[in-house]
């Protein structure tokens, strides 16, 4: 199974938690947290965009382990969380990034705001998730992928009975307003749509391909998630988001109201990953959360939320996925080129279609 992903990917490339908190990230670079605090070998400054149901699942194991340890979690959508790490480039409040797309820690390491670590267990992760350097300065633990979440009801109730299954589907004139999706400068769900779609089509065709889908999008939300919690809620027909959510929102409704779609086209695609923020003295706390993270309890974890992990293909594909999952990413996505091309994409972007984004929260 392993020979299997390696095959496939080589050509690809506030709520209290535990003793600590869950906050929303502020991208305006000012840390909250006492200086004393900070520096404390006891309390650990976590940044990260899994969903919130994850970190409390995913921690729990951790904190049994470390009872003495504070964590202070900051959770927010992979643009926000971005934005304020590179805000803080100079102070990092930060101690470790958990969770964040391969692609914005490529951005941080062109920073020089990432240090080397090699974490126990290093070796049993695939070559594609990791960095390839001696000692990488980022590992991942999964990937996940673009997946729309329909929502029968509401097509039905403005007389259409088909239910998109491809990109191309959703330039249909009939799904005018019925489309939601994240905004990339916010969401990394949003970016790796994007940049997929770019990657698909070639640049001039990408665009032209996104200049008329934006005709049908309705409002470009700043959360990955919350396209498929909005089409779910009946609020709109259609939300472009990603596979884990888009899944488990149709399980909540059900599935006579609301169908997980993943293109015939293929996904974009990225990996979550884990990175140690470069300090002027690293805590030796954020290097065992970093040997945790990776470690094959977690790692299991992972895998029942998420079809690909950074070991491999596990043998118990989550339900709603495909058998073949490896098959639905759209394959050849630079991830260094998509780092690069990060601020000129989002630039253009915002240029073409922000005028459809929602109101910031705050």
């Amino acid at each position: 199974m392993k020979k299997m992903i390696v095959l496939a990917l080589a050509a690809m490339l506030s709520v209290s938690v535990l003793t600590g908190c869950v906050t929303k990230a502020d991208a305006s670079g000012t840390g909250t947290e006492d200086t004393a605090q900070a520096a404390d070998e006891n309390v650990l400054n976590v940044y990260t965009a899994l969903e919130d149901e994850q970190v409390a699942d995913y921690l729990t194991e951790f904190k049994e382990q470390n009872p003495d340890v504070t964590v202070n979690v900051t959770r927010e959508s992979t643009g926000i969380i971005t934005s304020k790490l590179l805000a803080e480039k100079d102070n990092p409040v930060a101690d470790v990034v958990w969770g964040l797309s391969a692609t914005s820690l490529l951005v941080l390491g062109q920073d020089d705001m990432l240090e080397g670590y090699s974490p126990e267990g290093v070796d049993k992760i695939l070559p594609e998730f990791k960095d390839d350097a001696e000692i990488p300065t980022w590992v991942g633990i999964d990937a996940w992928e673009t997946a729309f979440l329909v929502n029968k009801e509401v097509l039905k109730s403005k007389g259409i009975d088909t239910v998109p299954q491809s990109y191309e589907d959703l330039l249909d004139p009939k799904y005018k307003g019925l489309i939601v999706m994240s905004n990339p400068a916010s969401s990394g769900t949003g970016l790796l749509t994007v940049n997929g779609i770019l990657n698909l089509y070639g640049d001039e065709e990408g665009w032209d391909y996104l200049d008329k889908l934006h005709e049908n999008v309705a409002v470009y939300m700043h959360s990955g998630s919350q396209p498929a919690k909005s089409a779910a809620a009946g609020e709109y027909g259609i939300g472009i988001s990603f596979g884990y959510r888009c899944i488990q929102s149709a399980e909540e409704v059900g599935s006579d109201i609301c169908e997980a779609v993943f293109p015939k086209e293929g996904s974009g695609w990225d990996m979550e990953a884990n990175a140690l923020i470069k300090k002027d003295q690293e805590k030796e706390i954020s290097k065992k959360f970093l040997d945790w993270a990776i470690s094959e309890n977690v790692m299991k974890k992972y895998a029942t939320n998420y079809p690909i992990v950074a070991t491999g293909v596990g043998d118990n594909i989550p339900e709603g996925y495909s058998q073949n999952p490896i098959d639905q990413l759209i394959p050849d996505m630079d991830f260094n080129k998509a780092a690069k091309d990060r601020e000129s994409v989002l630039e253009t972007w915002t240029e073409k279609y922000d005028s459809k984004s929602a109101q910031e929260e705050g």
